[in-house]
C-alpha cells in the first residue's frame, strides 16, 4: 500500500484564509528588524540603525494590532523585538539626526 508523507509548508495563513496586508506587515517588520539589529552594532551606522529600528517598531505595532494568524503575530514580536534592540541601540550611539542638535 503506497503511503503519502504529508510535508508541512510553510504559511502565515494557517487559517486557510489569504491575508496580504497582513503578510505585507510582517515582511516589512522583519526586514527592518533584520537591518536594524545588524546595523546597530556599527556605532557609525547610527543613523540607519535609528531609522530602520523606528519604522520597523511602528510598522510591527500596526502588524500586531491587525494581525489574525499566531503564525504572524509569531514574526511580528520577533522583528518589532529586533527593530526596537536596534532603535535604542542607535539612539545610544547617536540619535535619529546624528547628534545635529
Amino acid at each position: 500500500m503506497a503511503q503519502t508523507v504529508h510535508r508541512p509548508q510553510f504559511t502565515l495563513n494557517t487559517d486557510g484564509h489569504p491575508h496580504p496586508r497582513e503578510n505585507a506587515l510582517v515582511g516589512v517588520t522583519v526586514v527592518l528588524g533584520a537591518i536594524a539589529f545588524v546595523t546597530s552594532f556599527f556605532s557609525s551606522l547610527h543613523l540607519l540603525t535609528s531609522w530602520t529600528g523606528l519604522f520597523g517598531v511602528a510598522t510591527g505595532l500596526i502588524g500586531l494590532f491587525v494581525s489574525v494568524t499566531t503564525a504572524e503575530r509569531f514574526l511580528l514580536v520577533l522583528g518589532t523585538g529586533a527593530a526596537a534592540f536596534g532603535l535604542f541601540l542607535g539612539v545610544a550611539h547617536g540619535g535619529l539626526f546624528g547628534g545635529v542638535w
